[in-house]
């Protein structure tokens, strides 16, 4: 077993049964971790301006968080099973060249995910500053991105172990200011302001629904197993899908509901999160708490962002790229690095990129997912020395699943539209032909249809083909 503070020596190579340990319960302070940030407040209020009333964006809230981090937890029996991370098992869907190009997606999109995070705690850092009067400006938002890398990238780099001890110690610090910093807000909620917010129509219900699907459970089924692989291979598949799910699913839910009734009571505060979704989440607290709700605020995001570091060094490297773990943590960390400060100083406008960033990638990752759902079904483990070799039962490159990723992000992006990020302005194609542009342009179906022709089809096309790998 690795020790906390000792650098990790394994990379995507099969864990072996001697150092596999722990119980399926282990999981939820990882999961717990990751996700416990206030930036799940924030996104009560991006559910509102999908047009919805209070008990819509309710439904949407539980309905969106709790399905996708089942999801991941579905992914997360693969670990246990194979002993090997996310994307290095999603090889014997694809072959063991092929999954590169998914293998590329998911580092893209943890890569993304981190920049987001530090991005976020730099932001914070800086308002609470501002609002002490201690400064907030350029020297700020530099000094609480260098701390951040810190530790984000130190975590990363040191690996499974380190992380797992720093996502406890993050869970019950975080876990129980975010308690406070609740209590202190409470007052700011108005029922009757909440529930006087009119209903909006089945497409704005779906596109928040999908909104809520890629912000949570979709943006981490690409790294569900990094965390269950050191479990040994006994381990009830039941219990690593309960305590992921549970994990992941329980401080979104009551934070994104308290976020609701936040941003439902204030459209001043509505607004402002907008262009700062942390920081503008300071200006209900008295000043005494806002040192800790500053603690609270940056290592929630680094909960999220040390587990997107370290997975997505490993899908660097199922990419196909020669280097270490550690060495590919680090190039994770200057990529993070770069993007943080092109967002914070030069970004503008943080919503509009952020919705885009997550629709964009979801797609694919929806494909992948189900795609990757479909090949669990297979009633075997995973043959481990054959997830490395081009010549082994998983083949080189499984033509038929890389197809189907291609097609499927190709139809899902023409159902897709971000309007709010020019750049991506070339989404939504298919919308106009195909008579949804009037009502679900802003629905965002590209990544439900995605995800379901993804597992639709590879179901019962590859049930011959798993059969053989059998």
């Amino acid at each position: 077993m690795n020790e906390a503070l000792k650098v990790e020596t394994h990379g995507i190579d099969v864990i072996g049964d001697a150092d596999r340990h722990g119980r399926p319960r282990q999981l939820f302070w990882p999961w717990f971790g990751a996700n416990v940030s206030v930036l799940g407040l924030s996104y009560g209020s991006f559910v509102l301006g999908f047009g919805l009333s209070f008990g819509q964006a309710v439904l949407a809230a539980l309905a969106g968080v709790v399905f996708s981090f089942l999801l991941c937890g579905f992914i997360a029996v693969a670990g246990k099973r194979g002993s090997a991370p996310t994307m290095l098992l999603s090889r014997a869907a694809f072959g063991v060249r092929g999954n590169r190009l998914p293998s590329a997606i998911s580092w893209l999109l943890t890569v993304g995910w981190e920049t987001v995070l530090a991005t976020l705690a730099t932001l914070a850092t800086a308002t609470v500053f501002e609002r002490l009067g201690w400064g907030g400006g350029a020297t700020t938002k530099v000094l609480a991105l260098l701390v951040v890398t810190v530790l984000v990238v130190g975590a990363g780099v040191l690996g499974f172990a380190t992380i797992m001890r720093l996502q406890t110690v993050i869970t019950v610090i975080t876990g129980l200011l975010t308690l406070v910093y609740l209590g202190l807000v409470a007052g700011h909620i108005h029922l009757d302001a909440v529930t006087a917010i009119p209903a909006g129509s089945a497409q704005q219900f779906v596109g928040a629904l999908v909104f809520l699907m890629t912000g949570f459970g979709l943006g981490w089924v690409n790294a569900a197993a990094d965390y269950s692989r050191y479990l040994p291979r006994e381990t009830p598949s039941r219990s690593v899908i309960g305590w992921t799910t549970f994990g992941a699913s329980l401080a979104p839910v009551v934070l994104l509901l308290s976020g609701l009734l936040l941003a439902g009571s204030s459209p001043q505060l509505n607004t402002a999160i907008a262009a700062d979704p942390i920081g503008a989440l300071t200006t209900l607290l008295p000043v005494w708490f806002l040192v800790p709700f500053a603690l609270v605020a940056v290592l929630g995001l680094v909960g999220g962002a040390v587990l997107d570091i370290y997975s997505s060094g490993l899908a660097l490297l199922a990419a196909g790229v020669r280097v270490s773990r550690p060495v590919a943590a680090l190039i994770d960390g200057v990529l993070m690095v770069l993007g943080t400060v092109y967002l914070v100083f030069l970004g503008g406008e943080f919503l509009g990129q952020f919705q885009g960033f997550l629709t964009t990638l979801g797609v694919p990752v929806a494909a992948w997912c189900g795609i990757m759902l479909a090949d669990l079904t297979r009633r075997r483990e995973y043959v481990e020395a054959d997830l490395s070799d081009p010549a082994g039962r998983y083949g080189d490159i499984r033509w038929g699943p890389v197809a189907l990723i291609v097609l499927a992000t190709g139809l899902g992006w023409g159902l897709v539209t971000n309007s709010a990020a020019g750049w991506l302005g070339w989404q939504g194609y298919l919308l106009e032909p195909l008579g949804l542009a009037a009502n679900w342009s802003g629905a965002n179906l590209g990544v439900l249809f995605a995800l379901v022709l993804g597992f639709a089809c590879t179901l019962p096309t590859g049930r011959r083909a798993r059969a053989a790998q059998a």
